[in-house]
């Protein structure tokens, strides 16, 4: 089979696109729709960083399946006659029954719509740009990768909550997310840091949304975020981990009920709430509000906190490697958080941190550092190609 891969990935908000030769080659288009609901407006470059398109529309009615249209109209005009033998999705949650990544048929968009309630930010989403596209060009074959399915050979103590058996087998447990990410990552590792490719490493996926993962040899062995993506470190909007307790004094006190909470911990909490100020880093550290300064230093003392959790899970650590808009682009926040692990034999070279070097540690240091670009679409992008047999 010859074409080309698109890639599309949905979130609340926008929906990220990039177009691939087969297996997961050149890139070839780069591109998004975002301000969905807001101000929608569509932006593509090409594999040079070029403009090639950009449109806008009026917020009314221009929703995520109309959004998914667009999209793969423009897909159509750039392809200029090449097919698009391919769409791969990435897709949050894929339960216990999806452990890799699948072709796209009615009984899975069935079984993935009823894995909505655990991820209810994103997995709407993600199958309403599955689904428009199954009703505009039914004859496109759609590949669905799974946020989860990387963690989902992980220990079977490390997938476990302290709840009766009955609540556990009925799947609560804790899945892990980032995993694309993470897949990546870590398949960068034998060209970027050969030395760590089969040793212990904790990858730092730091964005909006937030987590750490402890590898092994290549593998999962923990991840921070659990039955949700909420769980964890203290993310853009999102709370991070809480007592339970918390939530019942909520119901108890302020009479929330799940819906609010669910406001409350997704889209109010995190940077946001603690600072008052914004969701974005960057405009923390732009900010004199001291509401601002501690919400980043929270951030921070959060991920100091649980890397010492990732390290005891690994029995040791190799390497630190930061990845994501945060861990990718912010030095201050890398340097922040490499102190703050001195503990470890962490030491950082402060001149390669400034510059975003691959290696930021210094050469004395016990434990490397580094700096990994991620690239979920193009991970999606292989899997898209292997599941459906094209040539590389």
């Amino acid at each position: 089979m010859e074409g080309r891969i698109a890639v599309l990935n949905a979130g609340s908000s926008s929906i990220k696109f990039a177009l691939y030769e087969a297996g997961g080659g050149d890139q070839l288009f780069r591109g998004k729709v975002e301000g969905i609901g807001v101000n929608p407006r569509l932006k593509i470059s090409d594999g040079h960083g070029e403009s090639v398109a950009e449109r806008s529309w009026p917020a009314a009615g221009f929703d995520h399946e109309a959004a998914t249209h667009a999209l793969l109209e423009t897909a159509v005009e750039l392809n200029r006659r090449v097919p698009v033998a391919g769409i791969g999705h990435r897709v949050v949650h894929g339960g216990t029954a999806y452990v890799e990544p699948v072709r796209v048929d009615a009984k899975v968009m069935v079984d993935l719509a009823a894995l909505s309630p655990l991820a209810p930010l994103h997995q709407p989403h993600n199958l309403a740009a599955i689904q428009a596209i199954m009703d505009a060009a039914p004859q496109i074959p759609q590949v669905a990768c799974f946020d989860t399915a990387f963690h989902r050979r992980q220990p079977h103590l490390a997938q476990l909550y302290a709840l009766p058996r009955e609540i556990t087998d009925a799947g609560v447990r804790r899945y892990g997310f980032h995993g694309l990410s993470y897949e990546y990552v870590t398949q960068r590792l034998p060209d970027v840091a050969p030395e760590l490719a089969k040793g212990r490493v904790v990858i730092a996926h730091l964005g909006n949304g937030a987590s750490l993962c402890a590898v092994k040899e290549g593998r999962s062995v923990a991840n921070t975020m659990g039955f949700t993506a909420v769980e964890g470190l203290m993310m853009g909007t999102r709370s991070g981990s809480l007592d339970p307790g918390v939530l019942i004094y909520l119901m108890d006190q302020y009479g929330m009920d799940a819906r609010a909470i669910e406001e409350l911990l997704y889209k109010r909490s995190g940077l946001l709430g603690v600072s008052g100020v914004s969701s974005d880093m960057r405009a923390l550290r732009a900010s004199d509000d001291p509401a601002a300064a501690e919400a980043v230093a929270l951030f921070v003392y959060r991920i100091v906190r649980e890397i010492g959790s990732t390290a005891a899970a690994l029995g040791g650590v190799d390497g630190l490697i930061f990845t994501a808009g945060i861990g990718e682009n912010d030095a201050q926040a890398r340097a922040e958080i490499a102190a703050g692990c001195a503990w470890l034999g962490l030491e950082l070279d402060q001149a390669a941190n400034a510059a975003g070097a691959g290696r930021i540690s210094g050469a004395g240091s016990k434990v490397s550092a580094w700096v990994v670009p991620t690239d979920e679409e193009r991970m999606v992008a292989r899997h898209t190609s292997a599941v459906l047999g094209l040539e590389t």
